[in-house]
């Protein structure tokens, strides 16, 4: 018998929304080569490797590919297979677990809404901020005027073990207006990294929601990503940053995906407590299939 595998939208409201995750359990015996040529034939952003059906020194071992090549965190796919875990192999149903990355050990945990449904959360890896942009610098290669990019934040390098540039802009038409000049953007990404930009604005299309975000990023051309968390909590450690809102504390509701037909529903807390930052990003994780590799 194959590997068992499941399928999964993360960070949805409905079923085929949110960002596709593929899981594959049991795969301890696959070689990296093996995975990587399993997550090109999935084809979705990225698909995820479990490497062990137990706790190895307290969290469950895990492998994060797209199509192209292996990555040491990325947000749905933390809480996907976490998802995943918890339901296909973990002894009972636990509020919390970890899963050993790339970046270490992340922890996740699981919590009803006000609705009653589960929500997944993750707690983010350390985040680096890095260098700031003028917006003349970078408005061009988003199909942008400068005009159209918030004076209220930078724009900026952030990485939560990828390098992501995050440009705040002033509102939903700019936003629907963006995309991403790989050639125009070149100079400004970092040295031996593909691009990836974040863009975000203070309006949402549902008002019970906060934000909207956009995200571009190069793989055999520009791609758009239907929901990403460790976006979203880099997007955390800069707003508290750069006081984008009042106080130490944010929780916020962000929308993505919308223009791709990927409706998304991403959640964000972050707090700062003498001068320590805690990001937790979290969302609804909804099975789509499950079956077996061959």
């Amino acid at each position: 018998m194959g590997n068992p595998l499941h399928i999964v939208d993360v960070f949805a409201e409905a079923p085929y929304g949110g960002n596709q995750l593929a899981v594959v359990l049991d795969a301890g015996d696959m070689s990296s080569d093996q995975m990587q040529k399993i997550a090109l034939e999935m084809n979705y952003s990225e698909t995820t490797f479990v490497t062990s059906d137990h706790e190895i020194k307290g969290g469950y071992p895990v492998r994060i590919f797209t199509p192209t090549l292996e990555l040491p965190f990325a947000g749905h796919p933390t809480l996907g297979t976490a998802w995943v875990i918890r339901r296909h192999l973990a002894e009972g149903v636990p509020e919390a677990l970890r899963l050993n990355l790339g970046v270490g050990q992340v922890p996740v945990r699981f919590e009803e809404d006000a609705e009653g449904k589960e929500l997944t959360w993750l707690s983010a890896p350390p985040i680096e901020l890095g260098s700031t942009f003028a917006a003349e610098q970078v408005a061009a290669a988003l199909r942008l005027t400068p005009d159209d990019i918030d004076d209220r934040a930078p724009v900026q390098r952030v990485s939560a073990g990828i390098s992501v540039t995050i440009v705040p802009l002033r509102g939903l038409d700019a936003l629907r207006r963006s995309g991403l000049d790989l050639e125009a953007f070149a100079p400004l990404g970092p040295e031996g990294s593909l691009p990836v930009v974040y863009l975000f604005c203070p309006e949402a299309r549902s008002d019970k929601n906060d934000l909207s975000a956009r995200l571009f990023f190069d793989a055999n051309g520009v791609r758009e990503d239907p929901a990403t968390g460790s976006a979203t909590a880099c997007l955390g450690s800069y707003l508290l940053e750069h006081e984008y809102f009042p106080g130490p504390e944010i929780s916020l509701r962000i929308e993505q995906g919308y223009d791709i037909n990927r409706p998304s529903l991403l959640l964000l807390r972050a707090r700062e407590v003498d001068g320590l930052r805690k990001i937790l990003v979290g969302g609804h994780v909804i099975p789509t299939a499950s079956g077996q590799l061959l």
